[in-house]
C-alpha cells in the first residue's frame, strides 16, 4: 500500500473516530447542534502529521451527514481522489519559451508575478488560450530550476560581482531550522567494493546523522546493507550520544518507511 492510500485510509478512520459517538447514541431531537459545537471545541491529533488541529461545527455536521447515509461508513469518509490527479496541465512549447524569455529578463520576479504577466500575455494574444493557472507556472518553473534570484545593484563592486556569479554557478542552502537539536537529518551512503576474509564482494552503507543547524555529526557508521534493523541500530546510537530531536528528516528509503521504523519512532521513549 502506497502512502497515499494509507492517507486515505488514516483520515477516513481519524473522521470516524470523531463522528462515531454521534452515531453510536444518537442526540436527542434539537440537541444536535450542541454536540456538534462541543466536537468543534475539542483538539484532534492530525491523522497525518500528528499535530493538533481543531475542525468547524459545519465541517463535523458534514462529516456526520456523510456517515449516517452511508451503508459505509468509513469508505464514506475518505477523502475524494481528484479526478486529474497523476495528470499535469500541459503548457505548449511556444508559451513555455515565453515563459523562459520572461524569466530570463527579470530572474528577481516572484512566481505570481511570472503568472500575472503570462496570464496578461495570454490575454493579448488570443491564439495561446487558455492562459495557464498560477500551480501551473509554478510547477514548470520549479521543474526547470527556474528559481527567484536576488536582484543586484547596478553599481556593484568587484567583490559583489564576484559573490553574484558565484551564487549563480552553485546551489547555495540555508538551514531548515533555526535552532540546534530541533531538526536531524540521515542518510545511507553507498562506499566502494569491498572483500571480505571468505572473499566475498559488499557495497559497504555508510549512515550518517546530521544535526541541520550545527551540521554535528550526531553519529556515523558503516553497514554491510541497508535494513530497518541497521536504521533502528544506528538511530539508537544517536539517541543515546545526544538525546531526542524535535524532528527527524530522511529521504523515505525502504528502511525508512519500515513498519518497524515507523512505529519504533512513534515510540521513541521505549527504546531511546
Amino acid at each position: 500500500m502506497n502512502k497515499k492510500s494509507q492517507d486515505q485510509i488514516n483520515w477516513a478512520q481519524f473522521r470516524f473516530s470523531v463522528i462515531g459517538g454521534l452515531l453510536a447514541r444518537p442526540p436527542e431531537k434539537r440537541r444536535l447542534g450542541q454536540e456538534l459545537k462541543k466536537l468543534a471545541e475539542q483538539r484532534y491529533r492530525h491523522p497525518v502529521n500528528g499535530g493538533w488541529v481543531r475542525f468547524g461545527a459545519s465541517t463535523i455536521e458534514r462529516w456526520y451527514y456523510r456517515a449516517l447515509n452511508s451503508q459505509d461508513p468509513i469508505s464514506a469518509l475518505g477523502r475524494k481522489i481528484r479526478s486529474d490527479l497523476g495528470k499535469t496541465t500541459a503548457m505548449s512549447p511556444r508559451l513555455l519559451e515565453v515563459l523562459y524569455q520572461q524569466y530570463k529578463d527579470y530572474p528577481d520576479w516572484s512566481y505570481r508575478l511570472h503568472s500575472d504577466n503570462l496570464s496578461a500575455f495570454v490575454a493579448q494574444n488570443p491564439q495561446f488560450d487558455p492562459p495557464p493557472s498560477y500551480a501551473t507556472v509554478l510547477r514548470r518553473m520549479q521543474q526547470r530550476g527556474w528559481i527567484k534570484k536576488r536582484s543586484h545593484r547596478r553599481n556593484q563592486t568587484p567583490g559583489e560581482q564576484r559573490a553574484a556569479q558565484r551564487l549563480e554557478r552553485r546551489e547555495v542552502r540555508g538551514f531548515e531550522s533555526e535552532h540546534v537539536h530541533a531538526l536531524w537529518h540521515l542518510d545511507f551512503h553507498t562506499g566502494r567494493r569491498v572483500v571480505d576474509v571468505h572473499g566475498n564482494w559488499h557495497s559497504p552503507k555508510a549512515l550518517c546523522i546530521l544535526d541541520d543547524r550545527c551540521r554535528l555529526c550526531c553519529h556515523i557508521q558503516w553497514y554491510l546493507n541497508e535494513t530497518a534493523e541497521v536504521l533502528f541500530h544506528g538511530l539508537s546510537q544517536a539517541f543515546h550520544k545526544r538525546g531526542l530531536p524535535r524532528s527527524l528528516m530522511t529521504d523515505n528509503g525502504a528502511a525508512m518507511l519500515a513498519d518497524e521504523t515507523q512505529k519504533g519512532l512513534m515510540r521513541p521513549g521505549d527504546h531511546a
